[in-house]
């Protein structure tokens, strides 16, 4: 059985937490449809794309990930609702936290289970949020739901302005539970919105409150989180940062173009660079795989031998 933990347990250890990679990249790599507007969300409407999600997940558990977030970046009333399925919207979403449950019961170690939050409609789109109110609304729902089914933390991912963000997070605060969230930016210093991450980060810190346990970058390409992960960090220093890049590019219709070429020793050596800047936490976004969490965790390993008796 595996070790019962929370997110400061792993946090307090000196090597990196290790984050999952893609899942709708992944899904499609294995052949589930994953056509919008669902995306990744539509392996969840029958049992043999949700038996793919679950290999998926122990995979990941496999490859040594500390972490394994639910497949919900597409399981809101809003986008179930868009593809005439929101009635199968609780249906859905405990199949999405029971399937990355068992992924995580299958590691070798403690492997907690974060219940994803994505942004309400495109997550490249930021002209496209709702209002403050909606933001709200629609986002404590979902957080509720989630914790409601058992997932161990939150996380905010691909948060493409400080309004959302902001929403998503004083929704996800009043759930009690710990929060990580994730911001998608643009070069050279800002949210994909345009604003200013060092005027649109603080006020998202204050919104989560004492359950914060890390900030994060993802859903960019490796530049574009390097050159921005040192003003990144430098907002709020006492807490722990991290990135997951993707590897890839956006497609219309199938939600995400596979590289030609992934190669994961290549995606660790850049982590690696990121962790002699000091990130504490990281993982693989779009178009990454299990062997590309592998290689994170032997890089991890490599890093951070086990002490001697």
């Amino acid at each position: 059985m595996t070790p019962v933990a929370r997110i400061d347990d792993l946090l307090a250890r000196p090597r990196p937490l290790l984050l999952d990679g893609a899942t709708g990249t992944e899904l499609s790599r294995r052949g589930v449809d994953t056509s919008l507007p669902l995306w990744s969300a539509r392996a969840l409407l029958d049992d043999a794309g949700t038996a793919v999600l679950c290999d998926i997940h122990a995979d990941y558990a496999a490859a040594g990930a500390d972490v394994l977030v639910t497949n919900t970046f597409r399981t809101t009333l809003r986008a179930l609702g868009r593809a005439g399925v929101g009635d199968r919207w609780e249906e859905l979403n405990r199949r999405a936290v029971e399937a990355a449950r068992a992924g995580a019961r299958s590691a070798r170690g403690p492997c907690l289970v974060a219940g994803g939050l994505a942004p309400l409609e495109d997550c490249y789109r930021p002209d496209l949020v709702p209002s403050p109110e909606a933001c709200r609304d629609e986002h404590r729902r979902q957080a509720d739901l989630l914790v409601t089914l058992g997932v161990d933390l939150l996380i905010l991912e691909t948060m493409n302005c400080g309004r959302e963000a902001e929403a998503a997070t004083t929704a996800a605060r009043e759930t009690g539970v710990d929060l990580l969230i994730s911001f998608c930016p643009a070069p050279p210093d800002r949210l994909l919105s345009g604003e200013p991450i060092r005027e649109a980060i603080p006020g998202v810190i204050e919104a989560a409150g004492p359950r914060l346990r890390g900030l994060l970058l993802n859903c960019a390409p490796p530049e574009t989180l390097e050159a921005i992960l040192p003003e990144f960090a430098s907002i709020s220093p006492g807490l722990p940062h991290g990135v997951y890049a993707h590897l890839g590019e956006p497609d219309d219709r199938i939600g995400w173009r596979l590289p030609d070429r992934h190669d994961p020793e290549r995606y660790a050596a850049w982590i690696e660079k990121r962790l002699d800047e000091g990130i504490r936490i990281v993982g693989g976004c779009c178009g990454t795989s299990p062997d590309h969490v592998a290689a994170l965790a032997r890089l991890i390993a490599r890093r951070n031998p086990p002490a001697r008796a």
